[in-house]
């Protein structure tokens, strides 16, 4: 399916940085809950994220990270996931968070 550069930019994929991780128990599949700060503009926002395979907890802490932003939030069990962070697949379907190969400011917009 092909979309017009008009629907891209209407998906709000921001950068933002993991200030606090822990296990979601309550999770159907393994995930882990959390809060990622986004800037000043749009804050700090919950997320579950199915990233056990490949992350720790210790390693999340600090790290930047991308998330859609302008999803509506989404009940998971007891947690109200806030934005959609992303990563892709490996060969067995466990999910790699997406890189940022450099440091930059929260809030940041991908184009």
């Amino acid at each position: 399916m092909t979309i017009s550069f008009d629907d891209f930019e209407k998906v709000e994929i921001r950068v933002g940085t993991i200030i606090e991780a822990e296990t979601f128990p309550e999770a159907r599949k393994p995930a882990f809950k959390l809060k990622i700060d986004f800037g000043p503009d749009i804050g700090i926002k919950k997320s579950s994220a199915q990233i056990t395979k490949h992350h720790t907890l210790d390693e999340l802490k600090g790290r930047q990270v991308m998330a859609v932003v302008n999803f509506p939030p989404r009940q998971i069990g007891p947690f109200m996931s806030e934005v959609l962070t992303l990563g892709f697949p490996d060969e067995e379907g466990g999910v790699v968070l997406a890189a940022i190969s450099k440091p930059v400011p929260n809030g940041g917009k991908l184009f």
